[in-house]
């Protein structure tokens, strides 16, 4: 059985209207259940769940240097297939997001070649959005 089972990741946002704003809006997301302190949204078929906690519980980010590029740690995201990279890059360029690593090709003729982008959302968690030219090499070494 080849079927990929959902993922539920839960990430803290100090802002919960803020952040739900940018979720729903701004990413396009569909939004599911919630309460005063979370909000559930379908990540691209994955559960992803806000938590509102406070500022002064948020652990900052760190960066590894990948590619030349000083990647966010820790940073989370999908991976899509190439045409819907494309559009999904062009949407956000069009909503003046302001790109952490601007959308690019990695290891461009490479095994494991792959465009992607990097974000943060209003309230400081790192997102990235992937795509492999050669989806077979997800997993390559």
């Amino acid at each position: 059985m080849n079927t990929l089972s959902p993922f539920h990741l839960a990430i803290p946002v100090d802002n919960l209207a803020l952040a739900r704003d940018f979720y729903k809006n701004t990413l396009a997301l569909s939004e599911g259940r919630s309460s005063d302190q979370w909000v559930d949204f379908n990540f691209f078929g994955h559960q992803l769940v806000i938590h509102y906690k406070p500022k002064s519980e948020i652990e900052k980010n760190h960066h590894n240097s990948v590619d030349g590029k000083e990647v966010p740690v820790p940073h989370f995201g999908i991976i899509l297939e190439w045409d819907i990279w494309h559009n999904f890059a062009n949407m956000l360029s069009d909503k003046n997001i302001q790109f952490v690593i601007e959308p690019h090709i990695r290891f461009r003729g490479e095994v494991g070649e792959q465009a992607t982008l990097f974000f943060y959302d209003p309230c400081g968690n790192a997102l990235e959005f992937k795509s492999f030219k050669d989806p077979s090499q997800i997993f390559a070494n």
